[in-house]
């Protein structure tokens, strides 16, 4: 077969009609051989003529898309001087765009004996390991273009392809668990009615199955254990061959025509071949020391940040380039929308100090295509002085792990942790607004895939990992969960009584901060674990959700999708800037926007926040002092709210404030009914609120709000 010269980008395997063009880097390969694997396994191998600038490069004429490839990297095996090159293993592409197959616990994977790791295995690794393999490019999008959805304007819904359709009922069988499957209408028209803006994935990079969960019988089920940055992860498509591709695509042009955003959730921290213990797949035989961290001073080892074995070494011109290609792949070829990072913290240690001006930072701001999509961090990582929130570069939002911790804490009746509830859901200013961000750099969740579920957040004390394998060992010990009386299932109707409306509680306190709302998919119909609050190996009926319905369960659909609707009928509740003081009587002070009142009706002074026992409090927002203009120009203007809290475990009675503040105000969510109607309440009248609840209430005005096009409003 006949090989040209070719050229040494872009790196990966390239169709262009006539052939495909190889390339891959390799700064301590003396030789490398690109291997074509035909349908049989039969191998032909050919040198890569050229290099230039340790790129390995060569063009194949005649090639068509469909070819499965691998390469084998000829170099030094030093260990102790960090180089792993063996090419009796058949290496994946670190650009593949597709990759068929999965990997086991072959022996052949290991560049060491099992029996004595200090000797050498050099087996041929072909036909026990995954390969790449050549896509067809072209995809007809149509009119397809992104939703760019404001952040203020944004719900974002976390899910994993799996998880949210493997059963439900008007999903082929065949399709569910697929990409086929997320875009089918009746997921759509879930979302759509739900209010969500944007669908965060859980990883669909290529993932690796872990052996050691294979040997349990178990399986990687989240997928954070990626191997191949550019391929959407095969078992999520009904095809192979590089078809899942395609299959990628279609799911995404479904969802934008939906007006509906998708974000991937992102490993760049770590790969799938772990510590020096772990297969050579991928980076490890290409050129280890380029791109893992090592361990200065014993390089046979691995620097870890990640719990994983491995950490990307983040310093390296290479390992940036490969992520920041990545990134803008599946932004200008995938049409993505954005990105939530793993780890993230791990991502700005150049060396081993986090560092917000680390050279990644630096690249994607500069940017000019990643710098302009949704740019998500999980702000932590395991290393000393990982734990990285509110510290990330303007350009950037983040998971608030500190506003899970504190509504959860307010929610279960923790002493003095008020203060800190009324700073998380007013946007968590302490946080960001002394590096220029604002409000939308939060984003607020209660649940996500790592933990409880919420219904499992109010049902549970301790965690239930029984079916892990680990003897319970694994997972968060601390939920700052409570069970509501009793552990786990119940009958006791005052008990269910009280976890419904928890987790009412929870969604309205989510769906009404300031900040970016995430749902993880299923706690808006009460979904279960059973407990268990690490289900990263459970691909079964513990971690889907179950579309199997109850009445309950409808009556929390809808009350979530009424929180939604309401959140995005008045921008009172997503301003796009962080609160500038207290509010004056009757709200006509131009700065004024908020006010805080004892259930008595007096203001709330230094003294009362102190207070370690209170629990209860109401909050006034102003609708005439809601910073704009908007993104259209229009001056933004909106009825006035009242938002009253009772985490006590007694009812309460609320006294309204006075006239000035709003004459007449009506009932519009109250979280100790399934079903609220509309309800009047005169100014300074009293309000029974029933134990730990929520009500809101709103003083309407004339004119429409700034939604429909109004230039000013008065009081009705």
């Amino acid at each position: 077969m006949e090989i040209w010269p070719g050229t040494a980008y872009p790196l990966g395997a390239t169709y262009d009609g006539s052939g495909v063009n190889f390339a891959l880097f390799s700064e301590v390969a003396e030789r490398v051989e690109l291997c074509l694997v035909d349908d049989d396994g039969t191998e032909t191998r050919l040198d890569l003529p050229e290099t230039d600038g340790f790129v390995w490069h060569g063009h194949v004429p005649g090639m068509q898309p469909g070819q499965r490839y691998g390469y084998r990297v000829h170099g030094p095996y030093d260990p102790e001087n960090g180089h792993r090159c063996d090419p009796s293993k058949l290496l994946l592409d670190p650009y593949a765009k597709a990759v068929e197959g999965q990997v086991d616990n072959d022996p052949s994977l290991f560049s060491y004996d099992f029996d004595d790791p200090t000797e050498r295995n050099t087996d041929d690794s072909l036909g026990k390991t995954m390969l790449s393999v050549v896509i067809n490019p072209y995809f007809d999008w149509g009119h397809d273009r992104p939703p760019r959805h404001e952040y203020h304007e944004s719900v974002i819904y976390e899910a994993h392809v799996r998880g949210l359709t493997m059963t439900h009922p008007e999903i082929p069988e065949e399709v569910r668990g697929t990409y086929a499957a997320i875009a089918h209408p009746a997921v759509i028209e879930h979302l759509t009615d739900l209010g969500v803006t944007a669908l965060e994935l859980m990883p669909v990079h290529q993932f690796v199955q872990d052996t050691s969960l294979q040997a349990k019988g178990l399986t990687n089920y989240w997928g954070y254990n990626t191997i191949g940055f550019l391929a959407p992860h095969n078992a999520y498509a009904r095809s192979d061959r590089g078809e899942q591709v395609t299959e990628f695509k279609a799911m995404v042009k479904a969802l934008h025509e939906a007006d509906i955003e998708v974000i991937l959730d992102v490993v760049y921290n770590h790969t799938a071949e772990g510590n020096e213990m772990g297969p050579t797949i991928c980076f490890r035989g290409i050129d280890n020391a380029a791109y893992y961290r090592l361990v200065d001073d014993a390089k046979e080892h691995y620097y870890d940040t990640t719990g994983t074995g491995n950490s990307l070494l983040m310093r390296n011109p290479h390992v940036l380039q490969l992520i920041m290609d990545s990134l803008r792949y599946w932004v200008t070829e995938m049409h993505v929308d954005g990105f939530r990072f793993d780890l993230a913290a791990t991502l700005a240690r150049q060396f081993h100090e986090v560092d917000k001006l680390s050279a990644f930072f630096d690249l994607i701001q500069q940017d000019p295509v990643i710098s302009q999509v949704k740019l998500i961090a999980e702000p932590w990582d395991i290393g000393e002085g990982g734990y990285q929130v509110g510290g990330f570069p303007p350009l950037w939002t983040e998971w608030n792990g500190k506003y899970r911790d504190t509504v959860r804490d307010f929610w279960r009746g923790e002493p003095g942790s008020l203060g800190e509830f009324a700073s998380r859901i007013t946007g968590s200013s302490d946080l960001y607004e002394h590096s220029g961000r604002k409000p939308i750099a939060s984003i607020n969740f209660v649940t996500a895939h790592d933990g409880f579920t919420l219904r499992d957040l109010v049902s549970y004390n301790e965690k239930h990992n029984e079916a892990n394998g680990e003897d319970g060992r694994d997972g968060e010990g601390h939920n700052r969960s409570w069970n509501c009386g009793v552990e786990g299932e119940t009958e006791d109707a005052e008990v269910l009584a009280l976890r419904a409306r928890q987790q009412r509680n929870f969604l309205a306190t989510l769906l009404l901060s300031q900040g970016v709302p995430m749902i993880a998919h299923g706690d808006e119909i009460g979904r279960t674990q059973g407990g268990n609050n690490n289900v990263y190996c459970q691909d079964n009926e513990i971690s889907w959700v179950d579309w199997d319905l109850t009445e309950d369960q409808r009556d929390l659909l809808a009350f979530t999708a009424a929180l939604t609707r309401l959140r995005r009928e008045h921008p009172v509740f997503r301003r796009r800037r962080f609160f500038a003081g207290s509010a004056d009587h009757g709200g006509q002070s131009e700065l004024g926007d908020i006010a805080w009142f004892q259930p008595s009706g007096e203001p709330m002074a230094e003294d009362d926040w102190a207070d370690g026992q209170a629990r209860m409090m109401t909050v006034f927002l102003n609708g005439e002092a809601i910073p704009g203009p908007d993104t259209r120009g229009r001056r933004l203007v909106d009825d006035d709210f009242l938002v009253l809290f009772n985490a006590d475990h007694e009812d309460h009675d609320f006294a309204l404030p006075a006239k000035e503040w709003g004459e007449r105000w009506c009932t519009e969510v109250d979280t100790a009914a399934d079903h609220v109607e509309p309800e009047w309440h005169d100014a300074g009248s009293t309000l029974t609120v029933t134990a730990r609840s929520v009500v809101v209430l709103r003083d309407p005005r004339e004119t429409p709000t700034a939604a429909s096009g109004a230039a000013g409003a008065t009081r009705s």
